[in-house]
């Protein structure tokens, strides 16, 4: 099983990119160990409602600058939203990743990319066309974002090797599965895995996981084409001998860090005020309530109301926005039954719109039972594009919405 993890080849809709989101890409920080865990309500840096944004520009300034070009940001915005790297994608998903990967594959980016330094150090983890196949241990880490997945690439050295890690998280460790490695063209590595163990922050020793790799024979080699390797070095599109694509990142733009952090429920909030400090920085302000249907993946709440209250004021579920001013609520309960409740919002200012709900029912089929609730509250749009939505609403709690149709 462990032979099927290491044999990844990885370490621990098609809509455009909106207009601020090119210019956002290109200022990055580097973040080669992110992580992707399960969805979480808040982060302990949530401070009484209030999000302080207060990283200046010169900040902004001092990070290294890394671009993408076009294609690759088509790729990137292809990716955003997908979780499990792959495993609960949708068709249409599904189809937007390959014709980016395809797009890219087709510029060939850096020449022979094996035989350029570019292709050494850590890269994460992104999406991968495979994450619930048959090996118990590749559903279980690569499929699920609670672990964080990356390899390692250093061959010029007098040890070649790959390495693939998986990390469960900062404070308990994580499993490093080591191959061999050697250079069979400027595409192809070829690799023997010969090594595995756990190491865990609690433990002094590290722990050998229990395959004998030396018995394994041919199970235990693979290889892996890069078939795409970025300029800038920063973005990797590989495929390995089961026939399955990667697609790997050294370094992550804002988005995709705050969907991260989101994963792992830890510094939300400083990912979103990364996030507007570089909107606001960028002049980009003044954002639209975009149509479309849009699921809620955060939220700063703190105190706990009743599910139907919850479901009122927007704090689980979906939204979606009509055209004319129309707005719904969406929740899925169980068996079938769903809490609807439709209504309306007018912008009042540059980012505020003031929403009144008003007919609320529990749905079944194409029965309802009508709910005498009315919610009227202000949404400050904080941020907004074709898929991450920004916003602070009932009670000045934040909510990050990611657009799902």
């Amino acid at each position: 099983m462990a032979v099927e993890l290491a044999k990844l080849g990885l370490r621990s809709s098609s809509s455009r990119p909106s207009p601020a989101f090119p210019a956002i890409a290109s200022t990055l920080r580097r973040d080669n160990h992110g992580s992707f865990r399960n969805p979480r309500l808040r982060d302990d840096g949530y401070r009484g409602g209030k999000l302080s944004i207060s990283r200046s520009a010169a900040l902004v300034d001092d990070r290294e600058r890394i671009s993408f070009t076009e294609s690759e940001n088509d790729l990137i915005e292809a990716l955003l939203g997908i979780q499990g790297r792959g495993r609960s994608a949708s068709p249409q998903q599904l189809q937007a990743v390959e014709k980016a990967v395809q797009a890219l594959e087709a510029q060939k980016g850096v020449p022979d990319p094996i035989s350029s330094s570019l292709i050494e150090g850590c890269w994460q983890l992104i999406f991968t066309t495979r994450p619930g196949t048959a090996s118990p241990i590749q559903r279980t880490f690569v499929g699920v974002d609670f672990f964080s997945v990356f390899q390692e690439v250093y061959l010029r050295t007098n040890d070649p090797r790959v390495s693939n890690i998986v990390r469960f998280s900062e404070a308990i460790g994580e499993l490093k599965v080591e191959a061999a490695a050697s250079i069979k063209d400027g595409k192809r590595i070829l690799f023997r895995f010969d090594k595995a163990a756990f190491s865990f922050r609690f433990l002094p020793f590290k722990v050998p996981y229990p395959v004998p790799f030396r018995l394994l024979g041919d199970e235990a080699k693979g290889w892996l084409d890069t078939t795409y390797l970025s300029n800038s070095g920063n973005i990797r599109i590989s495929r390995g001998n089961k026939g399955t694509t990667f697609v790997l990142q050294k370094n992550t733009e804002p988005r995709q860090r705050l969907l991260s952090a989101i994963s792992t429920g830890s510094k939300v909030t400083e990912a979103i005020d990364e996030l507007l400090s570089l909107s606001q920085n960028l002049g980009k302000e003044g954002f639209e309530l975009l149509e479309g249907k849009w699921k809620l993946i955060w939220s700063s709440q703190t105190e706990t109301d009743s599910w139907l209250d919850n479901a009122a004021n927007g704090l689980m579920g979906s939204q979606i926005v009509k055209k004319n001013g129309q707005l719904k609520l969406l929740v899925d309960i169980l068996f079938g039954f769903k809490f609807s409740m439709d209504g309306s919002f007018t912008k009042s200012d540059g980012k505020n719109y003031e929403v009144t709900m008003d007919d609320a029912a529990i749905i079944f089929g194409q029965f309802g039972l009508p709910m005498g609730m009315e919610r009227k509250f202000t949404l400050e749009l904080l941020y907004s594009d074709d898929k991450i939505r920004i916003t602070r609403g009932y009670k000045k709690i934040l909510f990050v919405h990611v657009r799902v149709d």
